[in-house]
């Protein structure tokens, strides 16, 4: 009997035991009036919790997070209240909320747990370990782990352990690698044999016998060691079918209507007598893993999706890619066979805006963020591609991007709260001197993360301090992706780099913005992105066998496979000229060229026939 049935049937117990209000069920051991036994209440207790277990189970988080948090935690014995703090921990990991569950982890006492709770324990480590981007301390929760699985599990796990510590660089590997041999470091070791097996498979081999003299019993046995590295990366081939997971109900229901049309609009215009199949599914109609396993027995051969990282992590967990999966996200630490990753990422947004700067010379810049997770993140992404490259950042301001006026945010930016701090302090000595403010002059350059409407005040307003000799470099949020010069005239001078579908001129065809007017003009602007994120997923299939050498000049970007396997994307840049965005051209990959791109025939508002978005 399976561990999910029993629990049911406990959780039908439990219903008929809260549901019963005949007096000659109640136990003979009576308590007060009003009251139930200890004994009792421990037992109703227990029912309770593995009521919440078997909702884990069966993937209802939220019903499970509604049940525990009904619970009295006070009438909970220690062992019970141990077993909640790992249930809340694991409906924390299926919100995507990593931190949290480490932080409850943490409180949990696994001497208290019983041997199938001990398993999920340390599995919950590892996968919020894996989700914090800590892939060290991942695979020291799957080696305590080792000892509580079957045979076939354990295999499982040597693997999950090899992939996980595969994600650190030598470097990290070496300074981590205990002096003494422990299983940690065989592991460790092993993989810097693996990593090594790509460059010099010969030296790899006389290190991996060396390995087997100092490890005789390490659990990585000859027979699994061979298996893995005789395994790479299937050789790519033309999928005949292909499987579309996209979210077609709930909260992203819009987004992946969005992509799907695009999917469609690119299938249209592929006119190969051989051009794939396309089967959709609705990836909130059912577990991923089912919907996965169901796509090839219904004879897919490629899958395209899922969207959310979430997902995307949980189909990776649960399911061995028996055909290739391009994900529509990007999970750096992921690292599977068959696995494609591809979507627009904000890591490719800011290295190309951070590239461009320093091609044009560049070194000293200001960051002005909004206050938002995707603000945060982008930051960081410039910044490290910028510190990387030998530029400096010399301060960063964040803004409220449901404000108009940014004049404090930009006064602190440019230093002008000090030059008016200044000019009081003067003041007291010299009544009637003249004031004349001085911004900092030492920055040479303005990354500014903003969507369109914020950024439209804050040129301006950047003009108005005197900083506008300073050059502004944005994300693509600065452009709606369609031309209104008559308000985008406030967004003269600044440069960005987006999307090659946004411009005709760089990419036309039967697929251009122009061309497919009539699919996006059904969707907001903010989604037209998504819909060139859509056409690339099609596109991009045909290519996947050469695309790390040689790039496929896509509707999201010039696209290129790198050593992980993620599709990494080359955007065009351009500048803000009267109201309109004036192309420039890509930067080329070996970072220190740029290739010009054809001049920008534009078209007008009344051409595209579209409101835009405001």
């Amino acid at each position: 009997m399976s561990r999910l049935f029993q629990y049911k049937l406990l959780l039908s117990a439990l219903l008929l035991l809260a549901g019963c209000s005949n007096p000659a069920a109640v136990p003979i051991n009576r308590a007060a009036p009003g009251k139930i036994s200890a004994t009792a209440q421990a037992l109703q207790n227990q029912f309770k919790l593995h009521a919440i277990e078997t909702l884990i189970l069966s993937g209802n988080s939220q019903t499970a997070q509604s049940h525990a948090n009904a619970l009295d935690r006070v009438s909970l014995s220690a062992p019970q209240q141990n077993q909640l703090d790992l249930y809340y921990a694991q409906i924390d990991l299926s919100f995507g909320e990593a931190e949290r569950a480490l932080s409850r982890l943490h409180g949990v006492q696994p001497e208290l747990l019983n041997s199938a709770d001990l398993i999920q324990y340390h599995q919950a480590r590892a996968f919020a370990y894996s989700l914090t981007g800590e892939p060290l301390k991942s695979a020291i929760a799957r080696i305590a782990l080792e000892p509580l699985l079957s045979s076939t599990q354990q295999q499982e796990n040597h693997t999950a352990i090899i992939e996980t510590l595969n994600l650190m660089p030598l470097s990290e590997l070496e300074q981590n690698r205990p002096q003494s041999p422990t299983v940690l470091s065989g592991w460790i070791a092993l993989v810097r044999i693996l990593k090594l097996k790509n460059k010099d498979p010969a030296l790899a081999n006389d290190a991996l016998f060396d390995w087997r003299l100092t490890y005789p019993q390490h659990p990585a046995n000859p027979v699994e060691l061979e298996r893995y590295l005789t395994q790479t990366h299937p050789v790519f081939k033309q999928p005949a079918a292909i499987a579309v997971l996209l979210p077609e109900s709930g909260t992203y229901a819009g987004v992946g209507n969005a992509i799907r049309e695009g999917i469609k609009a690119a299938s249209k215009q592929d006119h190969k007598p051989d051009k794939p199949v396309l089967r959709f599914y609705d990836s909130e109609s059912a577990p991923l893993a089912a919907l996965y396993q169901q796509a090839v027995a219904e004879g897919a051969e490629l899958v395209i999706g899922p969207l959310s990282k979430p997902d995307l992590q949980s189909l990776a967990d649960n399911v061995n890619f028996n055909i290739p999966v391009l994900a529509l996200n990007h999970i750096p630490e992921l690292n599977k066979a068959n696995l494609y990753q591809f979507g627009l990422s904000p890591a490719d947004d800011a290295e190309q805006i951070a590239r461009k700067a320093r091609l044009d010379s560049h070194r000293q810049a200001l960051m002005l963020l909004p206050d938002t997770d995707l603000g945060a993140r982008s930051g960081d992404y410039i910044n490290d591609y910028w510190t990387r490259g030998g530029g400096t950042v010399l301060e960063t301001q964040i803004y409220d991007p449901g404000q108009t006026d940014f004049s404090g945010e930009l006064k602190k930016l440019l230093n002008l709260d000090e030059s008016e701090r200044r000019y009081h302090q003067l003041r007291r000595l010299i009544p009637d001197i003249h004031y004349v403010p001085r911004r900092r002059q030492d920055a040479d350059v303005i990354f500014l993360n903003a969507y369109e409407t914020a950024a439209r005040s804050i040129n301006p307003q950047l003009k108005f301090y005197r900083a506008g000799s300073i050059p502004v470099y944005a994300t693509p949020q600065v452009y709606s992706g369609l031309p209104n010069s008559a308000l985008d005239a406030d967004l003269d001078a600044i440069t960005f780099c987006d999307l090659p579908w946004l411009f005709t001129s760089v990419y036309p065809g039967a697929l251009s913005l122009a061309a497919l007017q009539e699919t996006w003009a059904q969707f907001p602007a903010i989604y037209l992105r998504l819909i060139a994120l859509g056409l690339d997923a099609y596109g991009v299939v045909a290519h996947l066998d050469t695309l790390s050498e040689q790039s496929y000049s896509g509707a999201t970007g010039k696209l290129l496979l790198t050593g992980t396997y993620r599709i990494k994307r080359n955007l065009v840049c351009a500048k803000f000229t009267e109201g309109i965005p004036h192309v420039i051209g890509f930067i080329d990959d070996n970072e220190d060229s740029f290739e010009p791109a054809p001049e920008q025939d534009f078209e007008s508002p009344s051409t595209l026939e579209t409101p835009l978005a405001q």
